[in-house]
């Protein structure tokens, strides 16, 4: 390959219209504006979304919708969800790689909703209250 060979992808260039050419060029006199109106001036400029006046889509329509960046990187998971995971310490890795939690979760807290049928260790994961006498119960420890 060479410099003086070079070219563009076939069909990537498309040529421009060719305005204001003759009744004959199907583009001619009004050149595909049409008749009078503040879109056929030279210069008739309108917002994006201005509809003539009336009122437009985006303020008719209510406001909706607001989710924190920071819920995103936190997740509640139910002791129940332990029972699926073989290793006996849990941690944030851990739940990562059982696909309990996303990849991107920053930090978990455990609820005590369902049961724990097995003791396990749990370490640098935020526990509440019920959750920590379920996990001790069950001759599991909780460490910080």
């Amino acid at each position: 390959m060479h410099l003086n060979t070079l070219q563009p992808a076939p069909g990537s260039k498309k040529k421009s219209k060719r305005l204001g050419r003759g009744i004959g060029s199907g583009k001619g006199k009004t050149c595909g504006r049409g008749h009078k109106g503040q879109r056929a001036r030279a210069g008739g400029f309108h917002k994006v979304g201005f509809e003539g006046g009336q009122m437009p889509l985006q303020r008719r329509i209510p406001k909706s919708g607001f989710c924190s960046q920071q819920s995103l990187l936190r997740e509640e998971v139910y002791l129940s969800d332990l029972n699926n995971i073989e290793s006996k310490t849990i941690d944030l890795a851990v739940l990562i790689e059982a696909g309990i939690v996303r990849a991107s979760t920053k930090d978990v807290k455990i609820i005590a909703s369902g049961e724990l049928k097995h003791a396990v260790t749990i370490r640098g994961i935020n526990v509440s209250a019920g959750a920590r006498k379920a996990v001790e119960a069950a001759k599991g420890k909780v460490e910080a």
